[in-house]
């Protein structure tokens, strides 16, 4: 990928429905995703193994499922 990119492939991984949410934690340089994918082989091999900066992450994968009372929730798994 192209460092002068600038987010280009996070709006694509946006677009296709592959990351819904991120976060930077106030002071640091990490950032928190939701991420989407059939199962955890396509999580790691059609998105995150996209990323540029995946030979230096860290990562953690905590499969999630709605809660009932979310209020901003579809009944979908997230």
């Amino acid at each position: 990928m192209d460092p002068s990119d600038r987010g280009g492939h996070r709006k694509e991984l946006a677009a296709t429905g592959h990351l819904a949410r991120l976060w930077r934690p106030v002071g640091e340089s990490r950032g928190i995703g939701v991420w989407r994918a059939d199962d955890e082989h396509d999580l790691h091999e059609k998105v995150l193994g996209t990323l540029s900066l995946r030979p230096w992450m860290t990562r953690t994968v905590t499969a999630l499922e709605s809660h009932p009372n979310d209020p901003g929730g579809t009944g979908n798994t997230p």
